[in-house]
């Protein structure tokens, strides 16, 4: 039988690029080139495959027979469309959700469209969305009818294949959402109860009863609701605004009385806690010292019991509530097979029998094996990019360091391979969001590619970033160009006593906040640097602050709380201090970009070369938060590199 990984190259016709040693030059397309694959689950029988397959401006899916290997059925919708998530809802059935972006670095935003599809390509379906064809007014008993609701799927229900829970969005700007049972052979839903407070979750227990509804009160303050089952009355169990507390349900034990919750405060990191719905006492289960939980471990099979949590930080942990239980020992099995790299198993068959694992690391992209829990043996079946060879890669090392109020700070520092890590150029590299966002030890592809080029590139998650508590995160309120801008000066200034980086060959670079931050770096340290890179960026926030206040209440709040208000914030906009800037820069932009409207890269290069600052632009009009167009990306990461290599040194692109 040839191995899957074959089969996926065949299939997205993707040729293998042999990774090259640090040169004089470097082939940019070996780090811009797609994954063959992202994700990949196995069927409830494990018959089949399926798994979701970047194609360019989309994200298609595929289904393979396990058997051979043979493609069974693909599904693509249109440019800018993406399938956001997916799941077998049936043996032969799947449920796919979609989303939508705008550029490889704007977050694909979700529709709320419903599609299904059968393993062997057929009864392709559109249930819910605003695609959906119309067949007139609806009923209590609705089909397939056009309407401005999103949709996301809650619990498969496995004792009736052919029925789902679903969560529904009305289009407004702070809607009362409800939950409805949706038919995937026919769309058909029924209602199923309404939520007691806007923008609301839900969570259901094994009974596949509603039992939780966490949403969004007042001045964006987090709201949970339990009610004991289908016929009850929803009972408020958390408010945020007067605990300080947020809890996210995150499951139920078998014996639904016992919930499993999330909890942020501002004492520490997240934990987790079991609940009792019945007396309303809480019991700490698990915390790590240092970071939050990143992602909640369950129960293998079909009973989705939460059993542990799995951190990352300055490696990849797991916690469990029990050691003894199966899943525990299993992962303690694959993390000693796998040292020194990330295992997460990403699904299993119904009897719990075959586990999908994925292997990654630093250097690792994601490599996919199919493991027999019974005999113990994992078979490998394929890598998100074959023709990456971690071998060839740099060194992706956790740093630590306090900022100069005495705040710690983590990050990780990539390094060119064979490096030994000193008098290095450095590129410090912020990353988007900025708020809940956070830097991983994952393989990340251009601090990869900047490595090979001969560079340092120190990653820090700065106040206001996630994974390190409610606190850390708050810490970040309101702290554009200030704090959060402080530490990221402290991070470099570190790398340079350290003897990390040559202190006269230093750039910022980033994307979307990254690029804010870029270009605020060097408008307040005019010394420290020697260049600066803004891709996608946001320069003017009084501009952004009216531009996001304006898409509903939620987002004026949080505007006005995360940022500051309209009209206050020309100090801390590089727009308005471009005369402080006093080395070369180099702009990029998409003129479909939603998130960071190109008018403030315009803005920002005006700016610039009103005070005489020298600097090089590159737009495409039909690209948007990020490039997507494999011709632009290597146009683009062309000119970064040969624009560090003028500023910093370091390779040129091939």
């Amino acid at each position: 039988m040839p191995k899957l990984s074959h089969v996926a190259a065949g299939l997205l016709c993707a040729a293998s690029l042999a990774g090259a040693p640090a040169s004089a030059q470097v082939d940019v397309s070996t780090f811009t080139k797609p994954d063959s694959f992202t994700d990949i689950e196995i069927s409830p029988t494990g018959e089949f495959y399926a798994a979701t397959v970047p194609l360019g401006d989309r994200t298609g899916l595929v289904v393979l027979r396990r058997a051979d290997n043979a493609v069974t059925a693909r599904f693509a919708l249109g440019k800018d469309t993406h399938i956001d998530d997916f799941e077998w809802v049936a043996d032969d059935r799947l449920l796919l959700g979609m989303a939508e972006a705008f550029g490889s670095d704007d977050e694909p935003s979700p529709t709320g469209e419903i599609y299904v599809v059968d393993a062997d390509g057929k009864n392709i379906k559109n249930l819910v969305g605003f695609r959906v064809e119309g067949n007139g007014a609806g009923t209590r008993i609705q089909g397939r009818t056009q309407e401005d609701v999103a949709a996301y799927l809650i619990d498969t229900l496995p004792d009736d294949p052919n029925t789902v829970l679903i969560e529904v969005w009305p289009f407004h700007d702070d809607p009362y959402t409800r939950v409805e049972t949706l038919d995937v052979r026919t769309g058909r839903r029924r209602p199923v109860t309404r939520a007691p407070v806007q923008r609301a979750e839900f969570t259901v227990d094994h009974a596949r009863q509603v039992r939780f509804a966490r949403g969004i009160g007042a001045d964006n303050a987090s709201m949970l609701y339990h009610r004991s089952g289908d016929d009850a009355e929803w009972q408020l169990v958390n408010d945020q605004s007067k605990t300080g507390r947020v809890e996210h349900p995150i499951g139920f034990a078998a014996d639904n009385r016992t919930a499993y919750l999330l909890v942020e405060d501002r004492q520490g990191t997240d934990k987790v806690v079991a609940f009792d719905t019945q007396s309303g006492g809480r019991r700490p289960l698990l915390q790590h010292e240092k970071v939050d939980p990143f992602t909640i471990l369950y129960t293998l099979g079909e009973q989705d019991i939460p059993v542990g949590a799995q951190f990352i930080g300055d490696k990849v942990e797991q916690q469990f509530f029990d050691d003894a239980s199966a899943e525990a020992r299993l992962y303690k099995m694959l993390q000693a097979a796998f040292a020194g790299q990330a295992v997460y198993v990403t699904s299993t068959t119904r009897d719990g029998k075959l586990a999908l694992v994925q292997v990654t690391s630093g250097t690792n992209p994601g490599d996919f094996y199919l493991f027999d829990v019974a005999t113990k043996k994992a078979g490998y079946l394929l890598s998100r990019r074959e023709w990456i060879d971690p071998e060839q890669m740099g060194e992706v090392r956790p740093v630590s360091f306090k900022a100069r109020d005495g705040l710690p700070l983590h990050g990780y520092l990539t390094l060119p391979p064979g490096s030994d890590g000193k008098d290095l150029p450095l590129v410090v590299n912020p990353h988007g969001g900025p708020f809940g966002v956070f830097d991983t030890p994952h393989f990340d592809e251009e601090a990869q590619m900047l490595a090979r080029a001969g560079y340092a590139v120190l990653k820090v998650n700065f106040r206001g970033s996630g994974n390190y508590g409610r606190a850390f995160h708050e810490a970040g309120a309101k702290q554009w160009g200030k704090a959060m801008q402080d530490d990221l000066t402290d991070a470099t200034r570190w790398a340079a006593e350290q003897g990390i980086a040559d202190p006269k060959r230093i750039c910022l670079y980033g994307g979307s906040y990254g690029a804010y931050a870029s270009l605020m770096g060097v408008a307040r340290e005019p010394d420290l640097y020697r260049c600066a890179v803004g891709y996608v960026g946001v320069y003017d926030l009084d501009m952004m602050v009216r531009e996001d206040s304006g898409d509903s209440r939620a987002g004026s709040v949080f505007a006005r709380q995360w940022v500051g208000e309209a009209g206050s914030l020309a100090d801390v906009s590089p727009n308005r201090l471009a005369d402080r800037i006093t080395v070369p820069v180099f702009l990029a932009a998409g003129g479909e970009d939603r998130v960071a409207p190109v008018a403030h890269t315009k803005r920002m290069e005006k700016a610039l070369r009103k005070a005489g600052v020298p600097v090089e632009t590159l737009y495409y009009p039909n690209e948007g938060h990020g490039f997507y167009t494999e011709e632009h990306r290597a146009e683009y990461y062309g000119k970064l590199l040969a624009f560090l290599a003028r500023h910093i040194g370091g390779a040129a692109p091939k």
